[in-house]
């Protein structure tokens, strides 16, 4: 029988001894169907055991489908690709967090309302000052982020649909802002205000890239460029960063504090840090002539060298967003007349080896994103300690839009996952006099 809201007549036999339960099977829009045992434990007394998660579907969400032995990418039901090279950063954030498309009008109100939210509260930067120079960007975003809750109360009542859009608005608009002003603080210059002619990429340039003694022009093929990066990285199912933001926001946690949650889990080097650890590995290679060495390396399975930006967890064919990354690469570096950029030439040539070699091939080791973003973000002038807090800025409307969706889903409960204990049984406490 067809499945009907998520749920459907069909169902599994789990068979345990001579007792046996059926469990129900439901089935999504498109994609895998999903076992439901959210009634396991009350019917057997057990728990089922998936570390990280890999085979478990943690709740029902609507705006992210990812296939990835097809390769396949949507939001809202549309295709990465046509997002990224038809439309822009400020229309894939509505579409996010509204469900659809918008019209001219709604697009013009929705940019309206984000641009006049990119100011930050002025005792703001009395707060950055609290930070050493050389603090880490990611460190000053995850506090700061997490410091908005102290400066808009009037849109902490997550009960409140009203204050949730606020704050969602509000955490958009701001993030650029916030973003540059811990890459200015790092270099010790200024902090520079928005600008609201600006579009959101070319005001995010300007506030990182302009100084006060002389008048800064925006290149509209790197702030396009910039304004595909944050489409391309804008939502990503239930990834790690996000599965942390809808945790914490299970218990009911203020949405500046959940998005903290968020950046502090993007921050680990498997997640958020990838395009960085893919640019060291360029470096480390040399020259397009040590390759055949380092390809060698790769395959040698005593060898803990690894190669960073092939391959994905969950994509098992070409990542549907490198292919787009690796063009923005080329239209950035021509614009800038970067011919000769070694790395380029040492990626290019990985790139070719990854989808001819049967090594590679067989393991469906294709280029990923971060293959190419890094390369792109140190060719626009950031540095290696900024790429992650780039990647935190687009993310924001993936986590807005998750967390908005969990706190709106009548079933939510908050997060609880089971174990599987192996540590020592009950025994008991022995004072220290008679311990030995």
């Amino acid at each position: 029988m067809d499945a009907i809201n998520g749920t459907s007549a069909k169902t599994a036999t789990l068979n345990i001894g001579d007792k046996s339960w059926e469990l129900p099977i439901l089935d999504g829009t498109i994609g895998p169907q999903v076992v439901d045992i959210g009634k396991l434990y009350g019917q057997t007394g057990m728990f089922t055991y998936d570390p990280g998660f890999t085979s478990t579907a943690s709740c029902e969400s609507q705006i992210t489908y990812i296939d990835g032995d097809e390769g396949v990418l949507l939001y809202r039901g549309y295709p990465i690709e046509q997002l990224a090279e038809d439309g822009d950063f400020l229309e894939t954030c509505y579409l996010l967090l509204y469900g659809e498309l918008p019209t001219a009008a709604q697009k013009a109100d929705f940019d309206y309302r984000v641009t006049r939210h990119t100011m930050v509260h002025e005792q703001m930067s009395r707060f950055f000052h609290g930070f050493r120079r050389d603090a880490h960007p990611m460190a000053v975003m995850v506090a700061s982020v997490g410091a908005l809750s102290a400066f808009y109360h009037d849109s902490t009542d997550i009960s409140d649909p009203q204050q949730r859009m606020i704050a969602s608005v509000r955490m958009i608009a701001k993030m650029p802002t916030l973003a540059a002003m811990a890459y200015k603080y790092t270099i010790g210059q200024p902090f520079v205000y928005p600008q609201n002619e600006l579009d959101y990429a070319s005001n995010f340039l300007r506030m990182c890239f302009s100084v006060p003694c002389e008048e800064y022009k925006v290149n509209p093929v790197l702030s396009r460029a910039i304004d595909r990066i944050f489409t391309l990285h804008a939502d990503h199912e239930q990834n790690a960063s996000t599965s942390t933001v809808r945790l914490a926001g299970s218990s009911g946690a203020n949405p500046f504090a959940c998005i903290a949650a968020g950046i502090a889990c993007l921050w680990g080097p498997a997640h958020g840090g990838a395009n960085e650890a893919a640019l060291k590995m360029l470096g480390e290679i040399g020259s397009v002539e040590r390759i055949p060495e380092f390809i060698k390396r790769a395959k040698d399975k005593n060898d803990p060298f690894r190669l960073m930006g092939f391959g994905h967890r969950v994509y098992k064919n070409y990542d549907p967003r490198a292919k787009i990354m690796q063009k923005t690469c080329h239209e950035v570096l021509g614009e800038l007349g970067i011919k000769d950029d070694p790395l380029l030439d040492i990626a290019v040539e990985l790139e070719r080896i990854a989808l001819q070699d049967e090594y590679f091939v067989e393991r469906k080791l294709y280029p990923n994103i971060d293959f190419y973003s890094g390369i792109t973000l140190r060719a626009l002038g950031f540095p290696t300690s900024m790429f992650t807090v780039l990647f935190a800025l687009a993310r924001t409307v993936g986590w807005i839009g998750q967390w908005k969706e969990m706190i709106e889903d009548p079933g939510q409960r908050i997060g609880r996952p089971r174990q599987l204990y192996t540590g020592a049984p009950a025994r008991d406490y022995v004072p220290i006099a008679r311990r030995k």
